[in-house]
């Protein structure tokens, strides 16, 4: 049963007062003997035509392809679930999200699991108290973490997991071999320190008017420049100090500086986006998520992208001493509202769809999958239109990730005085050493209220 539902602006009102008065709120301690009981009574209890309906809220459901395939291989392997998907909005701005937030403060939530959208997200509903604590699930189970490379230990809080990721994207490096080659340089490799990136960029670079080459490309981002940074796993962008930052914030304005890249000024007033500039076929390289995998094969094969017929990624590069393969990752999580009747059916298909079968539904659409094992690493490589060189497929290998921002409470807060001090330093309204100065001056504030 698959529908659409627009939420009205008088039914918001009415749940955002009903969150104000505090509904919705449950007792995290006995969480899963509640689950148990729960399952013990309703179970065999018929509902529509003798199934248990398992409410999903999630978003994009006409443009997203894996969500309707993972319910129905879960409902043909459990003939007695059926699966409701409900549209709460777009992935865009803040529409999804805060339409979930409505939702699950409200009195009588309908939903059994729900997507979770960013980090900041999350920390939102683990703060109401309105998803349920998969901790407890996951010990009597034994349903291993182990294939998350430690994603999961950066969104617990308080000891406790509250969703499991099913998406991972993780930065990669995009180049374009044919400008390596007609500069006589070797392409990049899975295995590069940000001084060997730097000294590449600058070999391929060519400044002549009319015929430039960008040895590298930045978007506007800030993650595009202090996520350089989180590659050795010693510091993240919620720790209060930020002179870690310094060397690569220098490297960025110096390549500026050099025309070694675009201008971050000019990138702004223009808008052009990042893989529009790589498309043009005079950058050599970039570093950007794994979503842009699926983008630049689109594009190519609709004859939008003619410029850049052979691209290929590589492993993004990494501080000195840190293992190659060590990235930084953006995840999308699916949990259980801590007032669904059916928090034991809903745990079973988060296992499912998390866990290495979904991974692989997942990986057929050309996404890529939380769990990364070597069959979903095939289906990836394999899709239509992927680069065909080894090197790239490898470089789908992952040994570390780190998230461009844990979880932590006041993680809008940081990223607005983040935003604001990356747009100074870009633009030379502020030095390096000023701007971070600043961040360390403001944040520990920020934390500290």
């Amino acid at each position: 049963m698959y529908k659409k539902r627009v939420l009205s602006l008088v039914l918001a009102g009415i749940l955002a007062a009903s969150a104000l008065g505090g509904c919705g709120k449950s007792d995290q301690g006995g969480s899963l003997k509640q689950a148990e009981d729960t399952a013990a009574d309703t179970s065999g209890q018929a509902e529509g035509e003798g199934k248990t309906v398992l409410k999903w809220a999630l978003w994009d459901l006409n443009s997203v392809f894996y969500y309707k395939t993972m319910a129905e291989a879960y409902e043909a392997a459990h003939p007695d679930i059926e699966i409701e998907l409900v549209d709460l909005g777009s992935a865009g701005g803040t529409d999804y999200m805060t339409s979930l937030s409505i939702e699950l403060t409200g009195k009588d939530t309908e939903f059994d699991m729900v997507c979770i959208q960013d980090v900041p997200g999350y920390s939102t509903l683990v703060k109401k108290g309105v998803l349920e604590p998969l901790t407890g699930y996951i010990e009597r189970d034994g349903f291993d973490l182990s294939g998350y490379g430690g994603l999961t230990d950066q969104v617990t809080l308080d000891g406790k997991l509250y969703e499991l990721p099913f998406r991972s994207d993780f930065w990669v490096l995009y180049y374009n071999p044919d400008l390596f080659e007609k500069a006589g340089a070797e392409c990049p490799s899975n295995d590069m320190t940000w001084a060997e990136y730097d000294a590449l960029a600058r070999k391929v670079t060519d400044t002549t008017p009319g015929k430039e080459v960008y040895g590298t490309h930045y978007h506007t981002w800030r993650s595009c420049v202090e996520c350089l940074g989180l590659t050795d796993g010693k510091q993240t962008m919620v720790d209060g100090t930020y002179d870690f930052l310094k060397p690569y914030y220098e490297m960025v304005l110096k390549q500026q500086e050099d025309g070694v890249c675009h201008n971050y000024a000019e990138l702004k007033t223009t808008g052009l986006h990042h893989s529009s500039a790589f498309a043009q076929g005079n950058v050599a390289m970039y570093i950007m998520g794994t979503w842009q995998i699926s983008g630049f094969i689109n594009k190519i094969k609709s004859g939008e992208f003619t410029e850049i017929p052979n691209w290929r990624i590589a492993k993004m590069p990494h501080s000195e001493g840190v293992e190659a393969g060590s990235t930084i990752a953006t995840i999308t999580g699916i949990a259980v509202p801590a007032m669904s009747d059916h928090k034991e059916e809903a745990w079973e298909f988060i296992k499912f769809m998390a866990g290495p079968e979904g991974a692989e539904i997942v990986a057929d659409s050309g996404s890529i999958p939380a769990v990364k094992t070597e069959a979903v690493i095939d289906k990836l490589a394999a899709m239509d239109g992927f680069p065909q060189d080894e090197q790239s497929r490898e470089a789908l290998h992952t040994v570390n990730t780190y998230l461009e921002m844990p979880v932590h409470e006041k993680t809008v807060q940081i990223d607005t005085a983040l935003n604001e001090v990356h747009d100074g330093i870009m633009t030379g309204a502020v030095s390096v050493n000023d701007g971070i100065a600043q961040l360390n001056e403001e944040i520990p504030k920020i934390l500290a209220e």
